[in-house]
């Protein structure tokens, strides 16, 4: 095909440095993946049941284009109760196929050509290329192990232009599994006041918090008017599958995501969102239960990885949020990529090299501790095999 038929912007974005390390090792007999950042748990029967059954009745039908008005409810109640947060379900709630459509709108509507938008780094892997796609300039800001991976408020104001339109802002963090201080978020949301910045709130992992209590940058004074609330199902109730996130925003705000939502998506599937009902509606009723049994596993196996990585003589910021850890090996005198495609090639294990997250990712690789502990626990023999060999 003509190259011309290809617009600059795309094909300037480079692959998902996630996917190539698991490509391979789906061909690979005995491969154990670190890599894939999903539970390990399946939905909740009761959640699962609840779809079964609409769809036997029949459900089947598209739903209205912000969402079923009953889910979109029910994600009100839960933001109140969690997080202090107020959304009129009618207005300033939508749904979105998974918490990824959710940023894509919401840094189209705001981007106009040549906007910079601010982003950690090391940060998820969508960020920046989609604020590519929208037509504007990623600006990557460092993070780094010494300061817990938190963005500072001082790096932040350096890194503000008169171009400067927004700040993703996704604590608890993939990959590092940083979480961000309550003194911190009021530095940062005073900055964003002061120079008039709109916040992309990623908060998909604010129920995998291990240490302290997880705060939405949207719920201090000043920012609710300047906050797109981002989540989803997908890690909290085991629901990466089911394809459903939310949005929360300011009903101006809102009506503009969901006109590019009507015209690209129409709707969220109605049986995820009839789940997506059940799991809130239930959570609500059982405090949550089926969220916690899941927090303590990953909680106990998050130690465990801390632990290993010890062991290995790998020096490893301690995660508070998410389900990674993102260890440092540069002791081991290899760069991220390099150490990666090696630990696949000799030993079969999936790790992501700290890179696929960014510049500032060097140095460091993500394993997901979201895996059956039997398999972490090969995969760290294997890893103590290959790092021993190193030195």
């Amino acid at each position: 095909m003509n190259g011309r038929f290809i617009a600059g912007r795309v094909r300037d974005v480079p692959p998902s440095g996630i996917r190539r390390f698991f490509d391979i090792a789906s061909l690979m007999k005995d491969a154990i993946s670190l890599g894939v950042g999903e539970p390990d748990f399946v939905t909740p029967y009761h959640i699962r049941s609840a779809a079964i059954d609409s769809v036997i009745a029949g459900g089947t039908q598209y739903t209205g284009n912000k969402g079923m008005i009953e889910l979109r409810r029910e994600i009100s109640h839960y933001l109140r109760g969690r997080y202090s947060l107020s959304y009129d379900p009618e207005q300033e709630i939508m749904v979105t196929v998974g918490a990824s459509e959710a940023i894509d709108l919401a840094l189209r509507v705001c981007i106009e050509p040549g906007d910079e938008v601010i982003i950690p780094d090391p940060g998820y892997v969508s960020y920046a290329p989609c604020v590519s796609f929208s037509g504007g300039t990623p600006v990557l800001v460092p993070t780094v192990m010494e300061n817990d991976f938190r963005l500072r408020a001082d790096d932040l104001i350096k890194a503000i232009t008169p171009r400067t339109k927004a700040l993703v802002f996704p604590y608890p963090h993939n990959p590092t599994g940083a979480v961000m201080p309550a003194e911190d978020l009021k530095e940062i949301a005073s900055v964003c006041v002061q120079k008039d910045i709109l916040v992309l709130s990623d908060e998909i992992y604010s129920e995998l918090t291990y240490v302290g209590e997880h705060t939405s940058i949207a719920s201090l004074p000043g920012m609710r008017e300047r906050t797109v609330y981002i989540s989803g199902f997908s890690k909290a109730f085991a629901m990466t599958g089911w394809r459903l996130g939310y949005a929360c925003a300011p009903k101006e705000f809102l009506y503009e995501m969901n006109k590019i939502h009507q015209y690209g998506i129409m709707c969220a599937p109605r049986q995820s969102q009839v789940a997506g009902i059940e799991a809130l509606k239930r959570g609500r009723e059982n405090n949550y239960e089926d969220v916690s049994v899941m927090r303590d596993s990953y909680d106990r196996r998050r130690r465990v990885m801390l632990k290993a990585f010890e062991d290995m003589g790998l020096k490893c910021f301690e995660p508070r949020g998410a389900f990674y850890c993102f260890p440092s090996i540069v002791s081991t005198g290899l760069d991220s990529e390099t150490f990666c495609r090696r630990l696949l090639e000799e030993e079969k294990v999936v790790c992501v090299p700290g890179t696929a997250f960014g510049k500032s990712g060097e140095g460091h690789i993500r394993c997901c501790y979201a895996t059956d502990i039997h398999k972490m626990t090969e995969a760290f023999a294997r890893m103590t095999r290959f790092v021993s060999g190193l030195s």
